[in-house]
């Protein structure tokens, strides 16, 4: 139950014989290059399904066939795990955004229909049938698109002219009358507007934009003006608390603060977020970064090479490098870090740092250090590779005093055993790593899944790609991007 797709992959292929080309929620699919036939397979290895159609998995035991046929034509059908037809082989292609699992739209002969996938057809075909959020669909009628239900309920007499999608039950349209609306889902006016507005995402303050001008200004639902629009540009802040919004002009920002609906004027194009209504400054021209505060007051010069935030047992803190000398300051902007300190990995309950050649894990809570028995070297990340999809460090790669590599968790348990002369683990955000053992090379995942033996004599490292050679001949393994389950606390 614990194995990861990847790993069932590779094992359904060699119990199989059969490359096992994608395997998800108890189902897989393959393909037998000599016989040019493609299969389902359980969880188990049984084959259940062979055909010699094309076969792509949708869902659980949910599957699409497709029939390219002599005359150039091709036929789909949708088909449980078995091979039986839930929707007949015909002249459709199939629509599953999202990979829903409760409906599908087939399209044939220039009309849509949303079925089940039992086969129950909910909404009849029609000129075009959109998704327009989780729970409703687009209908086009006689030139004019209606809102329908998953249950294949007409929910408004309201006509569109064309079709959109909502967000968090709303949707931001041009109207009959070209005017901006924002509607909710079942066709109903929440606002409208006398101003163009640009776009809604830091709703309930709304971007708009000078038709005559192309300038950006800020107003409410109620069209009182926050901002006149005078601006070259207005993003509202799509990550992290989203706070703000930042308009510029003339390349300097002006930070719209939700909190108490006023703007700040900055001295500075770009601010990022930290907390406290502090903000990291970045200067292009010297690739140094500083810390300013809402009014744009400097608090900490633009001379670090690294500024962010983190949190860590539930309380923020800001890093900053310069050079070798790191600071890790509270929210009172104090340095918890004692001298001649080093943060070597950031997790969500705790830090791995280094003093005196020695490695610890370090609580933020009440300052207490554990040393890690046994660690002589752990290779560090760089910088760059925490964003907001890697909000924390990936399990730390160490070399014990032996000399063999492992791989320890952010719990500091091990994961990866010290057997090893060496493991690397490549940037960004690579889920698999290579190691090594007598001058031969393998891969395995961060979940200690054996995925390519260790008898390979190179390997390169190319974007999303992972080539091994062997005898003359290349292996290629596809990197499964690694996902940090570190979220903010």
């Amino acid at each position: 139950m614990a194995q990861t797709n990847q790993y069932t992959k590779i094992l359904l292929s060699k119990k199989t014989g059969k490359e096992v080309t994608s395997y998800s929620r108890g189902y897989g699919t393959t393909y037998d290059p000599k016989t040019k036939t493609r299969s389902i397979v359980d969880s188990l290895g049984n084959i259940t399904f062979e055909s010699p159609y094309s076969i792509s998995h949708i869902f659980k035991n949910r599957f699409i066939l497709t029939a390219e046929e002599s005359n150039y034509k091709t036929r789909s059908a949708v088909i449980d795990e078995k091979g039986n037809q839930l929707l007949p082989l015909d002249e459709q292609t199939f629509n599953t955004p999202w990979l829903s699992n409760e409906c599908i739209i087939s399209s044939k002969e220039g009309k849509d229909a949303v079925y089940d996938y039992n086969g129950k057809q909910i909404i009849p075909y029609s000129d075009g049938i959109q998704f327009a959020g989780e729970d409703r669909f687009f209908v086009l009628k006689d030139n004019q698109w209606f809102l329908y239900n998953p249950e294949g309920k007409q929910i408004s007499n309201r006509a569109f002219k064309s079709d959109f999608h909502f967000e968090n039950g709303r949707a931001l349209i041009i109207n009959e009358d070209n005017e901006s609306e924002i509607i909710g889902k079942d066709g109903q006016t929440l606002h409208k507007f006398s101003k163009q507005i640009y776009n809604s995402d830091a709703y309930p303050y709304l971007i708009t934009k000078n038709k005559a001008t192309g300038k950006y200004g800020l107003v409410d639902t109620e069209e009182n003006i926050l901002a006149e629009e005078i601006f070259d540009e207005a993003t509202p802040e799509y990550f992290g608390e989203k706070k703000y919004v930042y308009l510029r002009k003339k390349g300097k920002a002006t930070v719209f603060n939700k909190e108490d609906q006023k703007l700040y004027p900055a001295n500075f194009k770009y601010l990022t977020p930290l907390f406290n209504h502090l903000f990291s400054v970045y200067n292009d021209k010297i690739n140094k970064t500083g810390i300013v505060n809402l009014q744009g007051e400097i608090i900490y010069p633009q001379e670090y090479d690294f500024i962010r935030n983190f949190s860590i047992s539930g309380k923020d803190f800001i890093y900053l490098k310069k050079g070798e000398q790191e600071q890790l300051l509270d929210k009172d902007l104090k340095n918890i870090l004692e001298e001649n300190t080093r943060i070597i990995a950031f997790y969500p309950d705790q830090l791995i740092v280094k003093k005196q050649n020695a490695y610890y894990q370090f609580s933020v809570l009440d300052k207490s250090a554990s040393v890690m028995k046994d660690i002589v070297f752990i290779k560090e990340q760089l910088p760059d590779f925490f964003n907001i999809f890697n909000l924390y460090s990936k399990p730390a790669v160490c070399r014990n005093s032996s000399g063999m590599y492992g791989i320890i968790d952010k719990k500091g348990k091990e994961i990866v055993p010290f057997i090893y002369d060496d493991i690397i683990a490549f940037e960004n955000s690579e889920n698999e790593f290579v190691v090594k053992k007598q001058d031969k090379y393998g891969v395995l995942n961060f979940q200690n899944e054996p995925l390519k033996d260790i008898v390979y004599d190179k390997y390169y490292w190319q974007k999303e790609v992972l080539k091994l050679d062997k005898d003359k001949k290349t292996d290629i393994l596809y990197f499964t991007r690694f996902k940090n389950k570190g979220n903010r606390l």
